[in-house]
């Protein structure tokens, strides 16, 4: 799949199959994020792969993170804050979209998931202090049938046009 594919097919799955991701298609999906670009390329990021149904449920905490429980796997994105303290957040966020936009390509369904208590997290997972919790990715094959309610969300909210969003030259110039 091209990458403009997969970022048009790419969406927030909150329903996963029981099935294990292979390793060899996760190796792929967490090399994704490690040839992600960073400022002056310190790469200050470090991804927990947790598969454990105990250490997910415990991450599920989260008032938006429920079905943590379902994936068989999370990744937790942290950034370190000593490498890069100012860049260590952006830099940590494109490496997991590079892991998102690869494992629709794979066709493993993911969802960014930002409803967590970083000091829990970093607690259950040792965490050391120089690193903040960034995100978390669900990853795993999606559950089809609940995919309609994806479906009924994108007819009740739809993308916004690029005229909305984009500007040439100045804010609020139209681009097109």
């Amino acid at each position: 799949m091209d990458v403009f594919k997969a970022v048009q097919k790419r969406r927030s799955i909150r329903a996963y199959l029981p099935d294990p991701v292979p390793k060899d298609t996760l190796a792929r999906i967490l090399e994704a994020g490690r040839l992600a670009p960073s400022a002056r390329n310190l790469q200050p990021w470090h991804f927990i792969v947790v598969r454990d149904p105990e250490k997910r449920r415990e991450l599920s905490a989260g008032r938006f993170a429920k079905f943590l429980t379902q994936s068989p796997v999370v990744i937790v994105g942290c950034g370190n804050m000593r490498a890069s303290p100012k860049w260590c957040i952006v830099d940590t966020t494109i490496a997991l979209e590079n892991m998102v936009l690869v494992a629709t390509g794979e066709g493993i369904g993911t969802c960014w998931i930002g409803s967590f208590d970083e000091g829990q997290v970093k607690s259950l997972l040792k965490i050391p202090e120089d690193f903040r919790v960034v995100a978390m990715l669900t990853v795993g094959y999606p559950r089809e049938n609940l995919e309609l309610t994806r479906k009924a969300i994108q007819f009740v909210r739809p993308r916004k046009k690029i005229g909305e969003i984009v500007s040439a030259e100045e804010f609020g110039s139209p681009f097109l």
